[in-house]
């Protein structure tokens, strides 16, 4: 299945209360709490805030009103239509507040985790099955050992988990960039979901990147509008990006004990989407504990979460998760971990045509002209002391330093076999 952006199907429009899943009681204690924080006092500003479409908003409006916890006040001209305003009466801002001392949360309503799985399975990862050639676009940037994109390929289509391992410096960080761009799809992510009465806020602008809805044709006969669950937003897949600092915590819920609301881990977050844990070695849990964490989620497609009360709940974990390492696999799992990384991809340096390629590419974004005696004296008389081994970042780091020199001799960006000595002095660290 080839699934793009147009294709993925949208969470339906509730067309009733009952609909949308929630409790009365939560519908309006959010209502409430809502109407107070954000001082609303129209159905259409109310609706906006609350997610809901207008018409499910005034059926609230009327079953708060009937309870006297919200007064009509007369007509008002807003954005050049005429509306009902309302405000709390004094029995509803007790109610307001009664409910933000129990959870602060407010705004947009929250999808039932049930409703959420439904839309996760309509929209995974796991089905979606990306080309050679959008592979190949998506690295288009990079220049990568031959054969390598026929081993990413199929691993990126199983929907799987990715070691890439290797040298430092050649490129794993931007291969693994560069499965989230070849992905390329959007897919709906809700604001926050509930379970058992609790809400977990799951929408993050730092990991959800907003798309623009598909514009229809105003000439279609038939045209189907906008009208999906606006609880929802529609993003890019999303990807979170983590390195040293990932710690085991990050990988469950987090819970405000003062606002007394939650926020879904890093792995729900990137639902649908792509997790890295780049640098993979370099944090303050072992491997074999990170490894561990996920080993169940992994191969079951999903994942347990705890409450603060202690209660533990089943959420999809459908996530492409990409590890990173400089390190030697071997040296940091066992062998029932190895086993359970089903795809581990040897991520090599360059040889040296493919140095020269990255050479030249870094030369010309940077606006430094070749000097072919200095790139010659680099080859034969700077790399054998190093055993003539290449890496990926050694061409950005020596035009970098090659700038840096002539901007202090205030000479026009230029190499030669001086100055490129200059940088390489600077690449490497004398162990004498």
């Amino acid at each position: 299945m080839n699934m793009q952006a147009i294709d993925v199907t949208a969470p339906p429009q509730p067309s009733s209360l009952k609909e949308t899943g929630l409790t009365m009681v939560m519908l309006r204690d959010i209502f409430l709490k809502t109407v107070f924080r954000r001082h609303l006092s129209t159905a259409s500003a109310i609706a906006e805030a609350i997610s809901l479409p207008v018409n499910l908003t005034n059926e609230l409006i009327e079953i708060v009103r009937e309870q006297k916890l919200l007064e009509a006040m007369g007509s008002r001209e807003s954005e050049g239509a005429t509306e009902m305003a309302y405000e709390l009466s004094d029995n509803g801002k007790a109610r307001a507040l009664d409910a933000l001392n129990q959870s602060e949360y407010y705004g947009a309503m929250p999808v039932p985790l049930e409703t959420y799985k439904a839309q996760t399975r309509r929209q995974a990862i796991r089905d979606i099955s990306i080309s050679k050639q959008q592979l190949r676009q998506a690295m288009r940037h990079l220049v990568l050992p031959e054969g390598l994109l026929d081993e990413l390929g199929p691993a990126i289509n199983s929907g799987k988990s990715i070691l890439m391992y290797g040298p430092p410096g050649n490129g794993k960080s931007s291969i693994s960039n560069g499965i989230r761009d070849a992905l390329g799809d959007n897919i709906y992510v809700p604001l926050s979901i509930e379970y058992m009465g609790q809400v977990i806020t799951l929408y993050d602008p730092i990991v959800h990147q907003l798309a623009a809805p598909k514009t229809e044709d105003p000439n279609a006969l038939r045209r189907s509008g906008s009208r999906f669950d606006k609880r929802y937003v529609l993003c890019r897949r999303p990807t979170v990006i983590t390195g040293g600092e990932l710690t085991l915590d990050m990988l469950d819920l987090k819970y405000n004990s003062v606002s007394r609301t939650y926020q879904a881990s890093l792995q729900l977050k990137s639902t649908g989407g792509v997790f890295i844990v780049d640098d993979l070695g370099r944090q303050a849990e072992s491997p074999q504990a990170l490894i561990n964490r996920w080993i169940v989620p992994m191969e079951s497609g999903y994942d347990i979460l705890s409450l603060q009360s202690g209660e533990k709940f089943v959420v999809p974990f459908d996530t492409l998760v990409i590890f990173s390492t400089n390190f030697q696999p071997s040296e940091m799992f066992d062998g029932a971990a190895l086993r359970r990384i089903a795809y581990k991809i040897k991520i090599n340096g360059p040889n040296q045509e493919q140095f020269l390629k990255i050479f030249a590419r870094v030369c010309q974004a940077k606006n430094i002209p070749i000097d072919e005696g200095a790139v010659v004296h680099l080859l034969k008389n700077r790399y054998p002391e190093v055993d003539q081994i290449y890496a990926n970042f050694h061409p950005p780091f020596l035009v970098d330093q090659l700038l840096s020199i002539c901007a202090y001799e205030e000479i026009s960006p230029q190499m030669n076999p001086e100055l490129m000595d200059r940088a390489w002095a600077n690449l490497f660290v004398d162990e004498s």
